[in-house]
């Protein structure tokens, strides 16, 4: 692989004697990954189902490295049941180091297509808020799709600026994940095409950006709170430097400790203006040293000592305030299925639409949103049809009347790509009405029966080609 002569000098500056151990590297293949979706199953469960070979990432509780030339977890119903995300592993390294607690409110500012929004919101476990933003309205679909294939419902979607977002939550979030855009130097053994948007868009471009990121995200961290920066690059100008500018201008920020692996390089202070051997805390991740691709992480903490915020009292989550709204005779009926307790207070009945909003949501009025809370479904002429959104959402034991076809059954493709099913076999009480389709015990979506007949009623923007 031909690396731009400029690049190549600045990474024998930064890895001396390492350089050649680095070269090397990008003559070994790639490395693919998943991460196991801890709010639906857990990883040691999911390695006892798991169809293919997968071996543990030794840094990533629920991490895996799987054969991506022989295998494609994307075309398995359990990636559409939302039991993983397909990740590289050194990019499943921020979301897994920044300590989240259910109750939290957490913002991923820079988030599609969703790899670290689809962690720090199973981590949450359905209580608190994670809002997900990305400035592009295109990509922020593709992150609302990923969020509700998890089944996360606490979530507020938003493709905004984040200079606007400062205006609606200030020193409102308990953590806070920037995975700032970036010149991608360590993407370039992955994706060869990041070489050539290098040369047209290089460090000096992606920098300037990412100091106003991270000092408008400051603004909308509690004191008190917990920020991690990340980066694919090893530019010190979009790395370290952008850590010292936040530290010289908001000098209540203090760098914390991250959670050490063996493979993990220490920050270089040596590559400030006025070197700071805090720096030292923040992690880089070199290809040649690590199973995986290259990756900078820094764990800062807004005032007070240094250390962790986990025993500290996070602001109050009393549910919202607003009135209770009774629930319509059909979403009341279609409910009695569904062992959920519905609190009155959090409905939100938008025209057809309803909502189910989380505990603690400040006025978003205003601001571009593509999700307010879990899309429970829609109300038509005194119906109520559920949600694709709800049906990730629910677990096999939270509805009443099921249909779980196995992971080899071949109606399960079937449904995937929006046909109708013959369940005879399947159905003993034959009575019309909705059916929760579910692979091996794990959602995949709606059909309503009549007879021994299914109508699929799966997403159609979510339907398998082919």
């Amino acid at each position: 692989m031909n690396l731009p002569a400029e690049f190549e000098e600045k990474m024998r500056r930064l890895l001396g004697n390492e350089m050649d151990a680095y070269l090397a590297c990008y003559n070994e293949p790639r490395y693919y990954g998943l991460r196991v979706n801890t709010s639906k199953i857990s990883a040691e469960e999911f390695r006892r189902i798991c169809p293919f070979e997968i071996t543990p990432i030794p840094w990533i509780e629920n991490g895996f490295y799987y054969d991506g030339e022989t295998v494609s977890p994307a075309k398995h119903p359990y990636y559409f049941a939302g039991l993983y995300y397909l990740q590289e592993p050194s990019a499943m390294t921020p979301a897994s180091r920044l300590p989240i607690r259910p109750g939290d409110r957490v913002l991923d500012l820079c988030a599609a297509p969703g790899g670290k929004a689809t962690e720090l919101g199973a981590r949450l476990k359905g209580e608190g808020l994670l809002a997900a933003n990305d400035i592009s309205s295109s990509r922020a679909k593709g992150l609302l799709k990923n969020i509700e294939v998890f089944g996360i419902g606490n979530v507020l979607v938003l493709s905004e600026e984040p200079g606007r977002l400062t205006q609606y939550f200030p020193e409102y979030f308990d953590k806070i994940l920037i995975d700032a855009p970036c010149s991608g130097e360590g993407m370039f053994r992955k994706e060869h095409k990041m070489v050539k948007a290098w040369e047209e868009h290089g460090p000096e471009y992606f920098c300037n950006i990412q100091k106003s990121i991270i000092l408008q995200a400051a603004q909308m961290l509690r004191p008190g709170g917990m920020l991690l920066y990340s980066t694919c690059t090893f530019d010190a100008r979009e790395n370290e430097q952008i850590i010292s500018l936040l530290r010289e201008q908001i000098p209540q920020f203090h760098i914390l400790e991250i959670e050490p692996y063996e493979g993990f390089a220490f920050g270089m202070p040596q590559v400030l203006a006025h070197p700071d051997d805090e720096i030292k805390k923040t992690v880089r991740i070199f290809p040649h040293k690590m199973k995986g691709e290259g990756h900078y992480l820094a764990l800062l903490k807004k005032g007070g000592a240094q250390g962790s915020s986990q025993d500290e009292t996070c602001p109050a989550r009393d549910a919202s305030s607003r009135r209770s709204v009774k629930l319509p005779e059909a979403l009341a009926e279609f409910f009695q299925e569904v062992s959920w307790e519905i609190d009155g207070r959090r409905l939100d009945i938008r025209g057809e639409r309803v909502y189910y909003m989380p505990s603690s949501l400040p006025d978003v009025r205003g601001i571009r949103f593509l999700r307010t809370g879990l899309l429970l479904g829609g109300l038509k002429k005194n119906r109520f049809e559920p949600s694709q959104a709800l049906a990730m959402c629910l677990r096999k034991s939270e509805y009443a009347r099921c249909i779980d076809l196995t992971a080899e059954d071949a109606r399960v493709f079937r449904y995937l790509k929006g046909e109708t099913l013959d369940v005879e076999d399947m159905v003993h009480i034959k009575e019309k009405g909705w059916r929760l389709v579910c692979v091996d015990g794990f959602p995949l979506g709606w059909g309503k029966l009549s007879g021994g007949v299914l109508k699929n009623k799966y997403l159609p923007g979510w339907r398998l080609n082919g």
